[in-house]
């Protein structure tokens, strides 16, 4: 009889042990669902949300001259982003609004790119500082640093010749930009004093970089960032509101009367869409069709 209990009791036992691993099954496939469901709603005929970059950024300067969407009317450039497109300030709100949005699509600094958003191959490309210096990734612009001249900013010398010697060519390799792998090592007076380096959203992270590696060889030095955007990084190196000015972008014929430049890095754009949409790539075309308005809804583009 104890034998015959013990068995019962051991059958319970057992089939309530399937009923819960069945159960578990059940919830684990449950969320395969759900992830798999997720992946499959994104529907390709929804409207696009275009992002862009404010009036005197760099990054959108850069970015309409290289997919053509700025063009030439009366002998003017003119910038043909749609008006439909939503406009963001800076690197971090660009980024924050395409990952908040299954169908938006807009573009920062590959430097800057995190895992929050997709990057786009382009033309067959993919975004990469490999395919950059291989000259394979064509969607990329310099970044440069300007003076007022006859600057004479002692903390300001000492910290360019930084910034373009082995040690901080290597900062830039080494935060996702392509840097000059001949320059020599720096050499500096180190000065004691305070200089100011405002401009360019899309610079200012290496900047910063670059700014905390000299302030551990020269400790007297004190630099001051301020980000804004690459117009004002001009103007105000004009001026003499900074010491030095940050674009990401050539400069202008005005600019360049006024100011000594020189590139620091060589950036590329990735252009971004939000981890759900099923795209993964678009050709220059397809993109600037998207800017100028001419295409409304994914599926006009993905085929």
């Amino acid at each position: 009889m104890k034998l015959k209990k013990f068995i019962a009791i051991l059958s319970v036992a057992t089939m309530t042990a399937g009923l819960a691993v069945g159960c578990g099954s059940s919830d684990s496939a449950s969320s395969d669902e759900k992830s798999s469901k997720s992946e499959s709603d994104w529907d390709s005929s929804n409207d696009i949300t275009i992002v862009s970059r404010e009036d005197g950024s760099g990054t959108r300067g850069a970015f309409i001259e290289l997919f053509g969407i700025e063009e030439k009317k009366d002998g003017e450039k003119v910038d043909m982003t749609t008006d439909d497109a939503q406009i963001t300030n800076s690197t971090s709100v660009m980024l924050t609004t395409v990952a908040g949005d299954d169908y938006a699509i807009g573009y920062v600094s590959l430097g800057s790119l995190n895992d929050t958003v997709k990057a786009l191959k382009i033309d067959g490309e993919e975004a990469s500082e490999q395919n950059i210096k291989d000259g394979k990734y064509k969607i990329c612009r310099p970044f440069n640093i300007a003076t007022k001249k006859g600057e004479d900013n002692e903390v300001a010398k000492d910290f360019i010749a930084y910034i373009m010697s082995k040690e901080g060519q290597q900062v830039i390799s080494d935060n996702g930009y392509i840097g000059d792998d001949s320059a020599e090592a720096y050499a500096g007076s180190k000065p004691s004093g305070k200089a100011v380096v405002g401009g360019s959203s899309s610079v200012s992270p290496v900047m910063e970089k670059l700014i905390e590696a000299y302030k551990k060889v020269n400790t007297g030095a004190e630099i001051e960032l301020q980000t804004t955007d690459s117009t004002t990084g001009m103007t105000s190196a004009i001026d003499g509101s900074y010491d030095i000015g940050m674009a990401s972008r050539e400069l202008q014929d005005e600019e360049k009367d006024k100011l000594d430049s020189q590139v620091i890095a060589t950036d590329g754009i990735a252009v971004i869409v939000n981890k759900n949409n099923t795209t993964d790539e678009l050709s220059s075309d397809q993109v600037k069709t998207i800017y100028t308005g001419d295409a409304t809804t994914w599926d006009e583009v993905v085929k």
